[in-house]
């Protein structure tokens, strides 16, 4: 079998760093597409079919997964989660507010 050119490492190196990329687009793709409902609720005072007890949970998700991101290190983990933690206390307090 002829050598391999690349190291293996390298080869791990590589798809990891475009892993944490395509993770990190996904993260704030996924925040944008939350914004939506943010000012539906806090412009347009509508707040109907929202559950509270879903974002609660989500919520919650966030919370822990800052906490992991902390323990770990790992500002890709931690730093979307301060933006999951603003969005979800948004709706939640929005909801409630304008149900």
């Amino acid at each position: 079998m002829p050598p391999n050119p690349v190291p293996p490492s390298a080869t791990s190196s590589s798809a990891h760093k475009m892993m944490r990329q395509v993770l990190g687009g996904l993260s704030i793709f996924t925040m944008v597409m939350t914004v939506p409902q943010v000012l539906t609720i806090w412009v347009g005072h509508r707040a109907a079919g929202v559950s509270v007890w879903s974002w609660g949970a989500y919520l919650i998700s966030a919370l822990l997964w800052f906490w992991h991101g902390l323990q770990r290190r790992d500002p890709n983990i931690y730093l979307a989660c301060i933006g999951w933690m603003i969005l979800d206390g948004a709706v939640i307090v929005g909801a409630l507010l304008y149900r």
